[in-house]
């Protein structure tokens, strides 16, 4: 088949926007909007640990690209960092620094995946992951938890039924975008002994690890350290989204293959980001800003489950919420509509996984007092 105009079937299949749906909507709609669907906090980085605290003078060479394994000052700070959370002796050999945690679990993903090989997703999942997996022309293999009461053999037993000998890997995410659920330890030692049997690779999406608000969270790299890739991200971690900024821990013997595909990527992260980042991580001024968030976030997700009657969240920044009570046989559509309709932006369940009647509210991404005033409205759309 000639190249031109053809697209690869790998994009085709990937899911779009729903607002894409909505944008005639979005664009009649004339009163003040409540972002509610992105991931993003209100609260600006800490003084000292912005872009704009970096200068030229400060730091010469500071616009020029950065080595594409990361910054040294940075690599160490993180090595001492997560060392400590990780329970373990680190070196800089099994960091890399990437274009935020996407571009780490994309730089991990094309060094693990050939084509047409499966990677299974736990779900509900952070919605990037499934395209990212095809991208690199893998295939996702979506794989819903069990309930939260469900022991360990009911786990096992979902594992079991999605496997095939194809799969390469196994992807989690805790504490979990959308549901703001922090998985068990015990949960994390099925899937690290199963995964072991397996002889697969364990992708650990763990950008809200510092947002742990109740129960306490287990990091997968310490159950299965020869084969965990862990995710971080300094846009959740310090409030830095625009700065494309995280980083991956991983087998050292992995980690120059994933830098293969980082480097033929994205090269290296930005420069000015990493400044930023290693200011965060090495300053009273990050560290405080870490608690003041995780205070106020604590407070808002409670808030937000109590008003639209729902558990509150472990972790995390996000309320998943069951409307099938204010739906019709139309679907979710028609609620999202409406919502739109007032200004309030949700993002839909069915971006998470089979999760047709549920959708998903960022209690940060805009200040509380505004996002309080979207969850009313919403909450008066759906009669809580």
């Amino acid at each position: 088949m000639p190249a031109f105009p053809h697209v690869t079937p790998a994009v085709q299949g990937m899911t779009g926007s729903v607002f894409s749906a909505l944008a005639h909507r979005l664009r009649q709609y004339q009163g003040p909007v409540y972002p509610l669907h992105v991931g993003d906090t209100w609260m600006a980085p800490a003084v000292g640990c912005r872009m704009s605290d970096f200068t030229e003078e400060k730091v010469p060479g500071m616009h020029r690209y950065s080595n594409p394994h990361g910054r040294d000052d940075l690599l160490d700070a993180i090595v001492h960092t997560k060392s400590r959370h990780l329970q373990c002796d680190l070196s800089r050999d099994e960091v890399l620094v990437t274009a935020g945690a996407t571009g780490g679990l994309g730089a991990v993903l094309g060094a693990i995946v050939s084509p047409a090989e499966k990677v299974m997703i736990l779900a509900p999942f952070w919605p990037l992951i499934a395209g990212i997996v095809r991208s690199y022309r893998g295939e996702p293999v979506i794989t819903p938890l069990p309930d939260e009461q469900a022991d360990t053999s009911v786990l096992r037993g979902v594992l079991d039924a999605h496997y095939s000998s194809d799969v390469v890997a196994i992807y989690l995410n805790t504490p979990n975008n959308p549901t703001g659920r922090n998985l068990p330890a015990s949960w994390l030692e099925t899937v690290a002994d199963w995964a072991r049997e397996k002889g697969i690779w364990i992708l650990a999406d763990e950008v809200y690890d510092l947002y742990v608000y109740r129960g306490t969270h287990h990091y997968m790299h310490s159950l299965a350290p020869e084969r965990t890739f862990s995710s971080f991200s300094f846009s959740k971690a310090y409030g830095m989204a625009g700065n494309r900024c995280g980083f991956v821990v991983g087998p050292k013997s992995m980690m120059k293959y994933a830098q293969k595909i980082s480097t033929h990527s994205f090269y290296s992260t930005p420069t000015a980001a990493q400044l930023a980042a290693h200011a965060a991580l090495t300053t009273e001024a990050g560290t405080e800003w870490v608690r003041t968030a995780r205070s106020a976030y604590s407070e808002l997700g409670y808030w937000a489950a109590k008003r639209l009657g729902t558990v509150s969240p472990d972790g995390g920044t996000f309320v998943f919420l069951d409307v099938a009570d204010a739906l019709d046989e139309r679907g979710l559509m028609p609620l999202l509509e409406s919502c739109v309709d007032n200004g309030v932006l949700l993002a839909p369940g069915p971006s998470f996984g089979p999760y047709p009647t549920h959708v998903r509210l960022c209690f940060t991404s805009i200040e509380p007092e505004i996002m309080k005033q979207g969850v009313e409205i919403f909450a008066g759309l759906i009669g809580r």
